[in-house]
């Protein structure tokens, strides 16, 4: 652990840069999903429902989910990343057992696929903010603080997703932390409807426990302009957590790795 931050400025990037060229060999197809969701869901649940809703505390209904569309790219694009895609690299491909023949250490590869699950979000993140500028659902310039944010907002996705990875004991059972962990923070957590309509202690266990909304909080307030102390809550939650996730995430894998 003592050296990390030597894996992270060298070593690690190079196992960054070999999942980069392969998902830049398939752009075309890695591109389209986040085109094609913001403007399913900003039509369908945006405009659509958003007839019916009208407005949420004085806002728009279109602008109140369009940061939750955002956080929620965010999170998908690194836990699934950093679950399924990594399992399939470590089992199924060999990819970690060819890198670790070479001068690379298991610590090495790790950082650099939580590092790569971050960018995925990153990446992700900048295509769907583009077509929500497009539609004009959100404000400018403060938006594109999204950019920065939404790569240390995906570093703590990418260490709970290979946390998961480390303890499964096979790629099916990712399938219980898909449905029992990331579908219930997309319905509860801000993201759809306000928390305040939930009864008082879900509310409370959503901003003390769920990533999910840390994310939305932070992403609304950048969206919106509407900034809150709240907000700075959010920042150090995800910074805090996220620190711990990914060191857990070494030792883990490296647990499970070496046997």
């Amino acid at each position: 652990m003592r050296n990390t931050g030597h894996y992270i400025t060298n070593a690690a990037w190079k196992v960054w840069r070999r999942n980069w060229d392969v998902f830049f060999k398939t752009y075309q197809v890695n591109f389209l999903p986040p085109f094609i969701e913001p403007i399913l869901y900003l039509l369908a649940i945006g405009f659509g429902l958003g007839t019916f809703v009208g407005e949420i505390d004085g806002i728009p209904y279109v602008r109140y989910i369009a940061p939750a569309l955002i956080s929620i790219s965010i999170m998908n694009a690194a836990f699934f990343e950093c679950t399924y895609s990594s399992y399939v690299r470590m089992y199924y491909q060999k990819t970690f057992d060819a890198i670790v023949a070479t001068p690379l250490s298991i610590d090495e590869v790790i950082a650099g696929e939580l590092l790569w699950g971050a960018t995925r979000s990153l990446i992700y993140a900048s295509l769907m903010l583009l077509v929500l500028i497009a539609f004009g659902v959100v404000d400018l310039p403060s938006s594109l603080l999204l950019i920065p944010f939404s790569f240390f907002a995906g570093l703590l996705f990418a260490g709970i997703a290979m946390c998961f990875t480390a303890i499964v004991p096979g790629i099916d059972a990712l399938n219980y932390p898909s449905f029992l962990f990331i579908t219930p923070m997309f319905l509860f957590s801000g993201t759809f409807f306000p928390l305040s309509v939930l009864p008082v202690p879900l509310q409370v266990f959503a901003l003390a426990a769920l990533p999910l909304t840390q994310l939305v909080i932070v992403a609304r307030a950048l969206t919106l302009s509407a900034y809150s102390p709240l907000v700075l809550y959010s920042l150090a939650w995800i910074a805090v957590v996220g620190v711990i996730f990914f060191f857990l995430a070494i030792r883990l894998m490296r647990r499970r790795l070496i046997v």
